[in-house]
């Protein structure tokens, strides 16, 4: 009972977070265009990016709940990683774009009313640190809610530095900070989606996770008397959360159905204690003549 309240405050908030990274995100673009200010569009492209992350968030944990199917026996547990990498390459494109128009901007500088610029940063601070109190506590055993407070610590930080852009302005007629902070912001915009690309692109190619290491898995599996050798390894992420794998075991006597089931069951709780591996499928294999590589 008490998880199922958990995911239901989870999803409140990650709601509500939304609503006011979109008032953030609108806010900025109007004021944006009103103002002259390309870095109050690329703070607010960014606040965009984080809106389309607690999105993903908040989807996920709905569909999270959706029952398997006969037809989707895995779920919707990939359509995390579809809209991430989708997401990402949309991104790249807009930071390509400022970066463009800043360059423009920085050679060529604009009057720009930097009273806007101070005073729409500054509700940026406010409502993105009200944002951040909101998932604190979810984002300690939540991954999804740990990247979206992530995010939001990034998007807090980006605002004070639209904030101080603006002052230097107002006080000082430093117009050209505006298209340097616009250019600061869309490379790191530029830099995270890039990452994101690769880790979605990663997951969907089935690539092993970079955090373990196959070959110190094969000597934990064959440290255990019962079992041989360990080859034919496929080893992958189904989603951020989720590693399954599968391999084919040599046993070194003809066990039996029930002793080879008891082997595989310790060998399930020990890979999921040292590995994080959720899932394992294992073919059971003695003296059979085939192609012992770890990987075919």
């Amino acid at each position: 009972m008490s998880e199922h309240h958990h995911h239901e405050v989870s999803g409140k908030n990650l709601l509500i977070t939304i609503i006011l990274n979109i008032i953030i995100t609108l806010s900025q673009i109007f004021g944006g265009i009103f103002s002259g200010s390309l870095a109050l569009l690329s703070d607010a492209m960014h606040n965009f990016s984080d809106v389309l992350a607690l999105v993903i968030a908040y989807v996920a944990n709905r569909l999270s709940a959706k029952p398997h199917t006969e037809e989707k026996t895995f779920g919707y547990k990939r359509a995390e990683i579809l809209a991430a990498l989708f997401n990402a390459s949309v991104l790249i494109g807009i930071g390509i774009f400022l970066i463009i128009e800043a360059s423009h901007k920085f050679y060529h500088p604009e009057v720009i009313n930097s009273i806007w610029v101070i005073g729409l940063g500054s509700l940026s601070i406010v409502l993105n640190a009200a944002s951040v109190l909101l998932i604190k506590d979810d984002s300690h055993d939540n991954m999804n809610m740990k990247a979206a407070y992530l995010h939001l610590l990034t998007d807090v930080m980006t605002s004070v530095a639209v904030v101080i852009g603006g002052l230097l302005m107002y006080y000082f007629g430093m117009f050209w900070v505006d298209p340097l902070v616009s250019m600061i912001i869309a490379l790191y915009l530029i830099w995270a989606s890039i990452g994101l690309v690769k880790e979605s692109g990663a997951v969907l190619m089935q690539f092993t996770p970079n955090n373990i290491d196959i070959n110190a898995l094969v000597k934990v599996v064959v440290a255990q008397k019962e079992i041989k050798n360990m080859h034919h390894i496929h080893l992958w992420r189904l989603n951020d959360k989720e590693i399954h794998l599968e391999a084919h075991l040599d046993f070194n006597e003809n066990l039996s159905l029930e002793e080879a089931n008891h082997v595989m069951q310790g060998l399930e709780t020990l890979l999921h204690d040292k590995f994080g591996i959720h899932h394992t499928t294992f073919q059971c294999e003695y003296n059979r003549d085939d192609n012992k590589s770890i990987i075919i």
